[in-house]
């Protein structure tokens, strides 16, 4: 199937902003008031075909994005190579683990955000058999000054992994490493997200 044809989820920005009252430009956790507020639209979620949303911005598309961190602390950071299927994201970091989420039938929202982002972990890093108690949502990431960001919201997971049990399926579309938060901006060429998340989360700056 061609990746646009894909059926994915999408909120109504409107719906989940309510009415722009809770819109916010970086990465907000689940102690926000604002982003409680947001989850609680998440279930009024509809079906859109990919390809008519990549530039509809009256929609964000739901994206899973999970932080892995190892026993020694470290962060997971990985590079789009010009295999992968976004083409505005090549040749940039990132250390979220994600993409757009489907329909579950029969499932709850919870159930849907999680089975969604465990189903990504598994196809871009190999982690299979992921708890879904031990996926924790921690918040959410906004980013409107961008082209990519006006369409999609990321749900922002972490999760405790043993780096052994990671490893690449598709060596032509990423390249992973670990990094010591202290270190995590060295890399410089991280997409506005992932900058976003690590000036938030591990309080480090440029």
């Amino acid at each position: 199937m061609n990746k646009f044809d894909e059926q994915i989820i999408v909120v109504d920005r409107e719906t989940i902003f309510s009415h722009e009252k809770n819109h916010f430009n970086g990465f907000i956790s689940m102690e926000d008031q604002r982003a409680l507020e947001i989850y609680e639209t998440l279930s009024k979620y509809e079906v859109k075909r990919r390809g008519d949303m990549e530039e509809d911005e009256r929609y964000k598309q739901l994206i899973s994005y999970c932080i892995l961190e190892n026993e020694q602390n470290e962060v997971l950071v990985y590079e789009r190579l010009s295999g992968g299927g976004e083409n505005r994201l090549h040749g940039l970091s990132s250390i979220g683990i994600g993409g757009h989420m489907n329909r579950i039938d029969n499932a709850q929202i919870e159930a849907v955000l999680l089975e969604n982002a465990s189903r990504e972990l598994e196809e871009e890093v190999g982690i299979t058999d992921v708890s879904l108690n031990a996926l924790e949502l921690i918040g959410f990431i906004n980013d409107d000054d961008t082209e990519v960001g006006r369409v999609h919201i990321g749900l922002v997971f972490k999760l405790k992994v043993n780096a052994s049990e990671v490893f690449v399926n598709e060596t032509d579309t990423l390249k992973i490493d670990w990094k010591k938060e202290c270190a995590l901006m060295q890399e410089t060429n991280y997409e506005s997200w992932s900058r976003l998340i690590i000036e938030a989360i591990y309080n480090v700056g440029h």
